[in-house]
């Protein structure tokens, strides 16, 4: 995958704190308007039509510079639910500069809402000492694969997958609330049971979602599929485009039971069906 250089912006937002369609969230708070990971797979991509960027999804990036300022306005958290980076990751590159994430969650400190992290990046860590500071904090990493070649072409600004799970065990040790994401799953590619093994000793609970396919992202994953796995190009046709298969049915069960057995809950988020036009 090439790279562009970033279109990075500055600007002053209207808003920082979003009520949520999401079953797990009252609110969503996303620092940054776009997202520079430039995940192949991402379902975000469809918010570009709402920031008036005509550049490619991934490569530009606005930092919400007055988003503290907009948190301390505020001030309705108490008790809510809020989840950081529903449509761009609160910890991507950017954050190392511009601190936007730490600020909002050190504003929000005196309010105490429940805060849920989930992010692709290792650099959570760094605020520990502040999510620490909550009674309620929650981090989850999602990872797709452990393999690092397909990751670096999946999702390639990112930390690895190894760091995002060496970082959550962090998180865990220092007392939060963790949780693996297993998402997008991608059909006989991502390491399920592997990778429940590894983090089973420090991630509470497991959620789990399947790879969908939109119009935008169609084609790219199909051309990874040709590229590294092609002998499955048949098999993602089927549950894809002919959706004749049974293979997320079948998963939904087995991730049941290795949760069952692993004695950790599990939330699902399987959309059955395959190509989604939406």
């Amino acid at each position: 995958m090439k790279l562009e250089k970033m279109i990075l912006k500055e600007i002053e937002a209207k808003g920082i704190l979003t009520k949520s369609k999401l079953p797990d969230a009252d609110y969503v708070i996303n620092p940054y308007i776009g997202c520079r990971s430039s995940c192949v797979y991402c379902y975000a991509e469809f918010m570009k039509v709402f920031t008036g960027h005509k550049e490619d999804w991934g490569t530009f990036v606005d930092v919400k510079i007055n988003a503290v300022d907009l948190i301390k306005k505020n001030g309705k958290y108490h008790g809510k639910n809020i989840l950081f980076g529903s449509a761009t990751d609160a910890y991507q590159v950017v954050e190392g500069k511009y601190k936007i994430t730490r600020g909002i969650l050190k504003a929000l400190i005196p309010y105490q809402p429940k805060i849920e992290i989930l992010t692709k990046s290792a650099l959570v860590i760094r605020d520990i000492d502040v999510l620490k500071q909550f009674n309620n904090a929650t981090v989850g990493v999602s990872i797709s694969t452990l393999n690092k070649n397909y990751s670096r072409q999946l999702e390639p600004i990112t930390s690895s997958p190894q760091l995002r799970l060496e970082a959550l065990k962090k998180c865990k040790e220092a007392g939060l609330r963790t949780y693996v994401f297993l998402s997008p799953m991608f059909p006989f590619i991502t390491e399920v049971e592997e990778i429940m093994k590894i983090s089973n000793d420090y991630a509470d609970y497991f959620m789990f979602e399947n790879l969908n396919l939109r119009p935008f992202n169609k084609k790219k994953i199909f051309d990874f599929i040709e590229k590294n796995e092609p002998d499955l190009l048949s098999k993602y046709k089927e549950i894809y485009i002919k959706k004749e298969s049974t293979y997320w049915t079948e998963m939904e069960q087995k991730v049941k039971d290795i949760c069952k057995f692993y004695g950790k809950k599990d939330r699902i988020y399987f959309h059955h069906g395959g190509f989604s036009e939406k």
